[in-house]
């Protein structure tokens, strides 16, 4: 749950950036980055749950790029369903499903193997 909350905020923040800069509204550009973390962070989660059990059953080792691409389609659709949805506008969500998550994919990737990382070490600690 740690690795969810941490992503969520560092979503949250890229989000918040994005909607602001593109609709030039602080209440709108705040609804949209306040739900699509949100909705995002619940799609993290359920991601997470279905790579956990896929890598599994595939008993090989997943690297960053693969999960990072997986959930950059998860993230792209929610973005453009929750913008467009609150803004009414094809465009908005159109750019908003391009410019976010991509920047938000980026990141991802980063945060991954940080969390990795992390686990190694933690394993090697015990």
């Amino acid at each position: 749950m740690k690795k969810t909350l941490s992503f969520a905020a560092i979503h949250f923040t890229v989000a918040m950036s994005v909607a602001y800069l593109l609709t030039g509204d602080i209440l709108l550009g705040s609804l949209i980055a306040m739900i699509e973390p949100m909705v995002n962070t619940v799609a993290f989660y359920f991601h997470e749950r279905a790579w956990n059990t896929f890598s599994q059953r595939r008993q090989q080792v997943q690297t960053p790029q693969w999960k990072t691409m997986s959930f950059a389609l998860v993230h792209f659709n929610v973005a453009f369903m929750v913008s467009y949805i609150i803004s009414g506008s094809l465009v908005v969500g159109g750019i908003m499903a391009l410019i976010e998550p991509s920047i938000n994919t980026c990141v991802y990737y980063f945060h991954e193997k940080m969390w990795q990382r992390k686990t190694q070490w933690h394993c090697l600690a015990h």
